[in-house]
This record gives C-alpha cells, structure tokens and sequence, in this order.
C-alpha cells in the first residue's frame, strides 16, 4: 500500500492577501500625499467622492471616541482573525477557491487595516458614497476586501450544497 499523496494546502492564496495590503497602501499613500482632509472631490456627481478621512474605531466607526484602548483591541482581534483564517487556509485544499478566495480577502483587508493602526494611530478612509443628502461611512480598499470576504464566506458557506448532518435526526 503506498502511502496518501499530501494535498495541497490553499495557503497560496495569501498571495492574493498580499496583493490587497499592496494595492491598500498603495491607495492610501496617494490619498495622504494628494487629498486634502475632510474635502470631498467628485469622482461621479451626486454619487461618489474621495474624500480623506480617518477612523480610529471600527466599521461605522465604532468605538471610535473610546479613548485610545481600542487601537489595541482591534489590532489584536484582526491579528487573531488572521491566524485563524491562516490555520484554516492551511486546512483548505488549494482548489476550494470558494472557500480560499473569501479567507484571502479578509485576511489582506485585516492587515492592511492593522497597518494604518500600527503606523498612523488610526485607518484612513477615503471612499465616500452618497446618495443626495445620505451619505455612506467612508471606507477604503482594506474594507472592501473584509467586506467582500465575509459576504463570500456567508454566500458560499449558504449555498454550498453540503449538508452537515443533524444529530438530533440520527
């Protein structure tokens, strides 16, 4: 009998991680060097702007006036969040895109976000949506990563056909 070959491990896909951190720092080096603060500049009128900004909480900015504790609390759950999804990556086989791809992105939003918290004390935010007088938190690619990841973990997660059994039916 010879033994199992190994599967690969989906843990290439941080390759995809690296790529949001780059194209994140990237964006937001051009936003601090070339966007003056709290000053919207249309992209598409009456719908898109940039528009520099800084959060020091979490999405909406949550916590964000919690007095200084809360850089550390969200620096170490993104960092633990990335291990996580890490360990889970290296669980994952390399052709389960629809599992890998979702992990990827949050884990390259994640840090990126770090990053800034590391470096700036806060997350720069320069996208801003709007619709007439409603306007969308600001954002920026690190959070367009986290938040696509985690809408593919729920889709996918959803509509994976895969059902797990119920112990309560057996």
């Amino acid at each position: 009998m010879s033994p199992a070959k190994p599967t690969r491990n989906a843990l290439t896909w941080l390759i995809l991680s690296a790529l949001v951190i780059a194209l994140d720092q990237l964006t937001k080096y051009w936003v601090l060097t070339s966007l003056p603060e709290y000053t919207a500049i249309p992209v598409i009128e009456g719908f898109w702007n940039w528009y520099r900004t800084y959060n020091t909480g979490a999405a909406f900015s949550f916590l964000s006036d919690a007095g200084g504790w809360q850089q550390y609390f969200f620096i170490i759950l993104a960092i633990a969040i990335c291990a996580l999804l890490g360990y889970w990556l290296s669980r994952t086989p390399r052709r389960d895109w629809k599992t890998a791809l979702p992990y990827a992105l949050v884990i390259g939003g994640a840090l990126g976000n770090v990053i800034d918290r590391f470096v700036h004390g806060h997350v720069v935010d320069f996208i801003q949506w709007h619709w007439q007088d409603w306007y969308w938190p600001a954002f920026n690619i690190a959070d367009a990563a986290i938040v696509g990841g985690a809408a593919g973990i729920m889709l996918f997660g959803l509509f994976s056909g895969e059902r797990k059994p119920d112990p309560a039916r057996e």
